[in-house]
């Protein structure tokens, strides 16, 4: 069992005045935080406002500019990782370092220098499930990791951590690839952690889970410290203020006043996991699609955009059948998907804005054949002014822009398409809260315009907030669909649990 201090005694993990410049940038600035052994810390913060830099810097991945890092109140000059490991700091990052091919006794001692498991197969076993124990876990020790679960993986990478005899834990949107229900499992095993003494700190966008789960919030914003409070004296309306440096306000936009005509009709559609789907989209209305993982909610999408063929059914764009087009012709109809995978399927990561905004619309910026730096340019630049993407210049790559700035150059090329029929899948996934908002708005002057949008979003509140009307989908079947104005978490999470009727 890992030792906590006494009550009242030094922070296991402090900073002061940490800052991190890169060139005249300064990105982190006099950076101020305490983590107590036995506690739950969350940090918070938009994209940008130097989160992943401070942790950088707390698990000795990068140095600091300036300022200290007190392990027990003791100054460290960490020069690499397995120096913050060395001193009890692991951090665990959103793409877990697992490698996919080892299994979980592998991957959880590899890199550990104990002689007696690095040579012993069973005694890798016999320790891996040891220390998953710990976790309350009972894994598959002969398979490797690629074939576990998402959840399975971050116990996998939890254990590494106990492995290591870490008594601080850094967490990185944990619950970015997770279920709800594998979440809940997640957070009681933090749970169990901090009652062991080991001080978490946990990054996240998804203030609910931070309500739920956090001791104590400390909000960051331009770099800077805003404030520390027991997670008890605060609220997701001061949060979100802090956060942005203004009055919370209304997240969701108002909705459309009018329904429009129909523009898309989905009939009796069938795929390998959705069956005889039938539904409508209408022009400046925003239709939500619900249903728990597996449901079939981005099959729907990849098969009305033409990225997968249906086994049956039929998809009409203002009556005319566009069943069965590929991806470029559904495009070039007016239907333009925004991947889940913003990252692999979105992006080109090594390229840059501009290129990357570019891609799907040489046409137009294309002069007998011949695509003009000049259109290119202007286009990348007119865009990333109109969506307020935070860069250097439209010729950064856009591996080095925050994720909800990546979110917002792959709705910056599809939007250059004018498409009649946006859809989204999970569009908001891993961005903070004032960047929701603007993509929110976003929507909403696309749908003035009289574009039909239809979005997949794990998030309830967001779809009932965001939508006009909300369809549930059930192990690929449509079990009904509901005003989004008169729905409910409850009444949504209902449709979702149910056969159709």
């Amino acid at each position: 069992m890992i030792q906590s201090p006494a009550s009242g005694t030094h922070p296991v993990l402090s900073t002061e005045h940490l800052s991190k410049d890169y060139g005249p940038i300064r990105v982190v600035s006099e950076m101020t935080l305490q983590l107590q052994a036995g506690s739950i810390h969350a940090l918070l913060g938009e994209n940008g406002a130097g989160k992943s830099t401070l942790i950088k810097m707390l698990a000795g991945v990068i140095a600091p500019s300036a300022g200290t890092v007190f392990v027990d109140a003791t100054p460290q000059h960490f020069r690499s990782v397995r120096d913050g490991q060395a001193a009890g700091i692991v951090a665990l990052p959103q793409e877990l370092t697992l490698v996919p091919t080892l299994a979980a006794g592998e991957n959880i001692y590899l890199g550990v220098r104990r002689s007696r498991v690095l040579a012993d197969r069973r005694a890798i076993t016999s320790d891996a499930t040891a220390q998953l124990a710990r976790l309350g876990q009972t894994l598959p020790m002969d398979v490797p990791v690629s074939e576990l679960s998402a959840v399975q993986q971050t116990m996998v990478a939890l254990a590494r951590a106990l492995a290591r005899e870490a008594r601080v834990l850094i967490l990185d949107e944990p619950t970015a690839a997770l279920t709800d229900t594998e979440t809940e499992q997640l957070f009681t095993v933090l749970r169990a952690l901090r009652d062991d003494g080991v001080a978490i700190l946990y990054v996240s966008h998804r203030l609910e889970e931070v309500f739920a789960l956090a001791d104590t919030a400390t909000v960051m914003r331009n770099g800077a410290h805003i404030w520390t409070k027991p997670i008890s004296d605060t609220n997701t309306d001061d949060v979100v203020s802090a956060m942005i440096g203004r009055d919370h306000g209304q997240v969701y936009p108002p909705r459309a006043e009018e329904i429009g005509p129909v523009v898309l009709e989905v009939d009796r559609l069938s795929g390998h996991t959705i069956s005889d789907v039938t539904l409508t989209a209408r022009s400046g209305n925003v239709l939500g699609i619900a249903g728990l993982a597996g449901a079939g909610r981005s099959e729907l999408l990849k098969i009305i955009a033409g990225a997968e063929r249906p086994q049956s059914g039929r998809v009409l764009l203002d009556g005319v059948d566009v069943t069965g087009r590929s991806l470029a012709r559904a495009m070039h109809a007016g239907i333009a998907l925004v991947p889940e995978e913003r990252r692999s399927q979105g992006l080109v990561m090594s390229e840059s804005i501009q290129t990357n905004i570019a891609l799907p619309n040489l046409a137009s910026i294309s002069r007998f054949g011949v695509a003009l730096r000049s259109r290119e340019r202007d286009t990348a630049t007119r865009r990333a002014t109109e969506l307020r993407i935070k860069a250097a210049s439209v010729r950064q790559p856009v591996e080095e822009l925050s994720g909800g700035n990546q979110q917002k150059v792959v709705l910056a090329k599809f939007l250059e398409r004018s498409p009649r029929v946006l859809l989204l899948d999970e569009p908001t996934r891993g961005i903070d809260i004032g960047t929701k908002a603007e993509i929110y708005q976003l929507i909403r002057r696309l749908t003035a315009d009289g574009v039909a949008v239809i979005i997949v979003s794990s998030e309830i509140p967001e779809l009932i907030g965001i939508a006009d009307e909300i369809a549930v989908l059930h192990e690929g079947l449509l079990t009904g669909t509901a005003a989004a104005a008169d729905a409910t978490n409850e009444s949504i999470l209902h449709l979702c649990y149910r056969k159709s009727e």
